[in-house]
């Protein structure tokens, strides 16, 4: 599936041990995030690209999430572009949700998608 020229792959796509990139803003990811995923929102995504770099896998898929799909699907183009190969994740932290996927607050507890 695609979003844009972007390619886009469902929830349902995903397995444990993948590299998952959120780029929500920091009170979305503070409310719930998926375990384990590197989290740098789209507004301070360029500064700190470096940070993404030294985390992502050099051969590895990096799947990009946000709350509903539309930010996670200019940083994956944007990856794209650096030759990475980046999907988005169609309907996002919400669809992980509605998936029945674990989110966390971060402090042990049940988070929850905003």
């Amino acid at each position: 599936m695609q979003f844009g020229s972007v390619p886009t792959v469902g929830v349902d796509a995903l397995a444990s041990g993948d590299f998952l990139l959120d780029v929500r803003e920091d009170d979305e990811w503070e409310a719930g995030h998926a375990e384990g995923a590197l989290h740098i929102p789209m507004s301070e995504f360029v500064a700190r690209y470096g940070e993404f770099t030294e985390a992502a896998p050099e051969d590895g898929r990096v799947f990009v999430l946000c709350r509903v799909g539309g930010r996670s699907a200019q940083v994956a183009q944007y990856l794209i572009q650096r030759g990475i190969d980046a999907v988005n994740v169609e309907g996002g932290m919400q669809a992980w949700e509605a998936a029945g996927r674990p989110v966390s607050d971060g402090k042990g507890g049940t988070g929850t998608v905003i």
